[in-house]
């Protein structure tokens, strides 16, 4: 990107606690407004509404611009190492913490479908913080991870590094229903 650019984007201050919080919160909001909009947009084209699904995209990569300036803003984009010792605790605190005690709560409400997703998104998670793990071994050695494909379970979110299993070990799904980055 252009110096021109980065030098337009907000960048990180020291913020008093009520603004701080006010950009914590629309972080979130813009995130999930964000990813709505891309759900949205599926929607719209699965139901042959091809231009209003492009509104939806468009309006989702803007919404990302103002959660990315949030974050910025907010101190939020450190160095790689820094970057994946953070995702590493948000890994842990889902997995140790925030699924188990949705699941309890849909368990003791029979929302069997809700479970559901909290399962599939448990079991992705620590599939996460696996990877997160051994990416920042690498990098706090001065090395890259290793060129393999990274590949998605598009219905449970089961993540794998390299050759992808014949069936989803999380949910079932076959080997094609996977999305490869």
């Amino acid at each position: 990107m252009s110096d021109d650019f980065e030098r337009r984007l907000p960048h990180a201050e020291e913020s008093h606690a009520m603004t701080a919080q006010d950009l914590k919160a629309a972080f979130a909001g813009e995130s999930q407004a964000a990813e709505k909009c891309l759900v949205f947009a599926a929607q719209a084209e699965a139901d042959g509404f091809p231009n209003i699904g492009r509104l939806f995209t468009a309006i989702s990569f803007a919404e990302t611009r103002h959660a990315r300036n949030h974050l910025r803003v907010l101190g939020g984009v450190q160095r790689t190492v820094d970057n994946l010792q953070v995702a590493f605790e948000g890994e842990s605190f889902e997995i140790d913490e925030m699924y188990p005690a949705y699941e309890e709560i849909a368990k003791l409400q029979g929302d069997k479908q809700a479970l559901r997703s909290f399962r599939y998104a448990l079991k992705a998670e620590m599939d996460h913080k696996r990877m997160y793990a051994q990416a920042r071994e690498a990098a706090v050695g001065g090395a890259d991870i290793a060129g393999e494909s990274v590949s998605v379970c598009l219905v449970c979110g089961h993540t794998v590094i390299g050759d992808l299993p014949d069936k989803c070990p999380v949910c079932g799904a076959a080997k094609d229903q996977y999305r490869t980055f």
